[in-house]
């Protein structure tokens, strides 16, 4: 099983410890988390709806002002210090974990704030590569930081947005908003059920008797970007198609379940089905949402499992790791329900799970998969937790 992180306490005095080592002074402590999308995937390109939860693996990043228009970045998990200066940000992506921080304070900067110069330290929780938004956590944990230091302010979409942006230009990943929102606005003991196209969204309680049980594949299949970018055209190509009889159509989000029959002899039956699972997830979203409202977890769990063979029939995402660890999940006592999350292909999988049962089901999925495949997964157990933060600031203790 992974490391489970160190306690918040316990990460921000060291945090802080290497701080004063590094730099001589004592840093304000902001923190941004990761998250995991319960239900709604891929339909944010549709303008649909998404279910996302933050959970408790952070980003953390200690700050101090300098003088002069330089950042001095230290990573404690590359183990590298580097200097960026504020008058010469600019570049195409480099591929190198600095992009992002880069890309945070360019952004800020073109959008008219001013930065001052500052010294960071930055410290990642959220497990890298397995799509539980590490990237997001860290852009939204450094804005925050240089905005601090600098004396600025920024509503909380506009922050969401810029770090959008950022990874959109200077990591040169076209990401959805969905990432940076939640790592914003997420709240504790809910997920936050968003709408893509307005970017309005409600808070849904998640009970405290359950648990998020995410469990890492270890593949990721190379066809991913190209079947990803396949499955947009196909979207694209149904809306193009539906928009002949129904003009109002602007995305797969103004299409019903009854409309997209109506008109299934005009749709190729590839692009049928593609077009079936966005709008059906659609639905499952919001019906997931009154789940929740209404405590109806096995309710919740049926479309969670109903998510999973869209995906894994109708937009054709999924891969044999994916199904097998849903498949072993689903076995076990005290599941309500389980599917992959993100974009597919590998990745990971999400499991709603009674408390009481996390331990044995952890250990069922673990050993059944690695008998399976020989690959050990990574499986972690997560609640949902509140947004990005500051977590301590000097004489502030």
């Amino acid at each position: 099983m992974p490391a489970l992180p160190a306690s918040d306490e316990t990460t921000a005095a060291s945090l802080a410890q290497a701080f004063q080592n590094c730099f001589g002074t004592a840093p304000q402590i902001f923190r941004a988390p990761g998250r995991v999308n319960l239900i709604g995937e891929h339909t944010d390109y549709n303008d649909g709806f998404v279910m996302p939860a933050a959970i408790g693996f952070y980003t953390w990043v200690a700050v101090s002002q300098r003088a002069g228009r330089t950042l001095r970045v230290r990573s404690e998990q590359f183990n590298e210090t580097l200097e960026l200066s504020l008058a010469a940000l600019a570049g195409p992506p480099r591929k190198h974990w600095s992009d992002f921080i880069r890309g945070v304070a360019a952004v800020l900067q073109t959008s008219g704030h001013t930065l001052s110069g500052a010294n960071l330290i930055v410290d990642g929780q959220v497990p890298m590569g397995a799509g539980l938004s590490s990237s997001a956590s860290l852009e939204v944990a450094t804005a925050m930081a240089l905005l601090s230091v600098s004396h600025a302010n920024v509503p909380p979409l506009e922050l969401a947005k810029i770090c959008q942006r950022a990874e959109h230009e200077y990591v040169g990943t076209r990401c959805g908003i969905m990432d940076q929102f939640i790592a914003v606005f997420g709240q504790s003991a809910h997920a936050l059920v968003l709408d893509c196209r307005s970017l309005g969204y409600e808070a849904v309680p998640i009970p405290h008797d359950v648990r998020l049980v995410i469990c890492n594949s270890m593949v990721k299949h190379q066809l991913a970007a190209g079947e990803y970018n396949r499955r947009r055209a196909d979207c694209e190509a149904g809306v193009r198609i539906l928009q002949k009889d129904m003009p109002n159509v602007r995305a797969l989000r103004d299409v019903t379940l009854t409309d997209l029959e109506k008109h299934k002899s005009e749709l190729p039956q590839l692009v049928y089905r593609r077009c079936r699972h966005v709008i059906s997830e659609n639905d499952r979203v919001l019906a997931a949402a009154t789940a929740l409202r209404t405590a109806d977890l096995s309710r919740f769990g049926q479309l969670m499992n109903e998510s999973h063979r869209s995906l894994r029939d109708d937009y054709e995402v999924s891969c044999r790791e994916l199904d097998r660890l849903v498949e072993i999940a689903s076995a076990c006592d005290g599941v309500y329900g389980s599917r992959m999350t993100g974009g597919g292909f590998g990745g990971c999988t999400v499991t709603l799970v009674q408390s009481g049962a996390v331990d044995s089901v952890q250990s069922r999925i673990a050993e059944s998969y690695k008998k399976e495949t020989g690959i050990t997964p990574d499986v972690y157990v997560c609640s949902a937790t509140q947004g990005a933060e500051v977590w301590r600031q000097p004489g502030r203790e």
